[in-house]
């Protein structure tokens, strides 16, 4: 009987990976990005497997956590989210950044939810033999469709702590479409999105227009992060009304975004100020946006996802996905919920390209034509290598990092730096 198989076990494994020197609003990308694996062993011998943040107050509450699953059945989400919530609270204190919301100790319950509940999914699809995107109603599509991600970067890091990536430098726009082209060569992708929100916006709106002229009709996206004002925001419309699938997070809030929406063609999407579902009733009522971000690690897993796909759909709302630096079970848990949404309207944000090491059997997950095929095998369709969540492990144990500081990081390059938002 399935009912008789319980968690008998918990393990979290904090990792560190190569991560390279990326601009963004609030600074620059620390040499180390931090996540979490998460193993939970059944009384069968079964391992199921999630990858989450990596932050000390991270991994302070899933260690919090790991008692609460004890017992139950791997079939038992209702009652680990029951006692999630009552449980794990927000942890003041803690290193927030307005352009992550993962960071937000108030998503804290959610996302040890999320975490959680994709290791189960992953012990319910091997128990009964089924792929996750099974247990979530069933594939809508085959292949789920990715954009590429584009960063202003320097070639190195300022500490130089390993060799330069073979990326470059990306801060002109020659430099831009460069890296777009090399990235669509080594992955097929179908859609370009830009970081925005680092450099004066005549200059990123320079490096949108030569994106469009070098890749005639392929969909482009702008990500400033919020670090425009309104004014900018409605200033750059015009420019960017031309040549924009959609304009994201330009301005901070949700009046300003629906203030934006009267000035601009562009649909407008977030995941920066809809990250809650009060966000979600108060920005329908104001109309901020026509496109919704969701992220499964924050927003309380793959179902919770799910739900919100179909409160989009009720409203009108395009739906994509939100990214941040992770690894391939990551992936692969966006890629089943991706495939059971019918409404995925746009290709879903991945840092993946970005990312050089893995913590999976057989290598980097591949892409084709930019998209990641939906695993047919038991769980989620991938499994941990051993020897390499071992050194990633010893990665994290060495590299000093333990919290992201992207702000500290920059003021290495530029001490004046203030992180200011909105600075444009």
């Amino acid at each position: 009987m399935t009912r008789d198989i319980t968690i008998k076990h918990v393990t979290i494994t904090p990792i560190a990976f190569r991560d390279g020197p990326l601009l963004n609003a609030a600074g620059i990308h620390e040499p180390w990005a931090l996540r979490a694996i998460v193993e939970l062993e059944t009384s069968d011998g079964r391992v199921g497997i999630s990858e989450t943040y990596g932050d000390e107050p991270m991994l302070r509450v899933l260690e919090q956590a790991k008692s609460l699953v004890i017992g139950l059945s791997p079939f038992d989400l209702n009652t680990m989210e029951e006692r999630v919530r009552s449980t794990i609270k927000a942890t003041p204190g803690s290193v927030e950044f307005e352009l992550a919301p993962g960071s937000h100790s108030a998503k804290n319950a959610p996302k040890v939810i999320s975490t959680l509940e994709v290791a189960m999914l992953d012990l319910q699809g091997q128990i009964i033999g089924a792929p996750v995107v099974d247990l979530l109603g069933g594939k809508v599509r085959d292949a789920v469709p990715y954009s590429a991600y584009l960063f202003f970067k320097y070639a190195e890091h300022i500490d130089k702590p390993y060799a330069p990536d073979a990326w470059g430098e990306g801060i002109s726009p020659e430099q831009i479409v460069a890296q777009a082209q090399r990235m669509i060569d080594l992955y097929g992708f179908q859609s370009i999105k830009l970081k925005g929100g680092v450099f004066e916006p005549a200059h990123e709106i320079a490096c949108m227009q030569a994106l469009s002229k070098a890749f005639p009709g392929m969909p482009l996206r702008l990500d400033p992060n919020a670090n425009w004002t309104l004014e900018t925001s409605i200033k750059a419309a015009p420019a960017l009304d031309e040549i924009l699938e959609y304009y994201e997070d330009p301005c901070p809030g949700l009046e300003g975004m629906a203030e934006l929406q009267k000035h601009t063609k562009l649909p407008l999407a977030t995941n920066m100020v809809i990250t809650t579902m009060d966000d979600f009733r108060r920005g329908c009522n104001m109309g901020s946006i026509k496109v919704l971000l969701s992220d499964h690690h924050y927003w309380g897993g793959l179902r919770a996802t799910q739900t919100l796909a179909r409160m989009a759909k009720l409203w009108d709302f395009g739906m994509s996905m939100h990214s941040n630096s992770h690894l391939g079970i990551s992936l692969m848990a966006m890629t089943h919920v991706a495939a059971s949404v019918p409404n995925l309207t746009y290709a879903c944000d991945t840092h993946y390209p970005w990312q050089e090491e893995e913590v999976i059997k057989g290598g980097r997950v591949v892409f084709d034509n930019g998209s990641v095929r939906v695993p047919t095998t038991p769980g989620l369709g991938v499994e941990l290598d051993r020897n390499k969540l071992d050194e990633l492990h010893q990665q994290y144990l060495t590299c000093g990092v333990r919290n992201r500081d992207d702000l500290t990081q920059m003021r290495k390059y530029q001490p004046e730096f203030t992180g200011k938002n909105p600075r444009f």
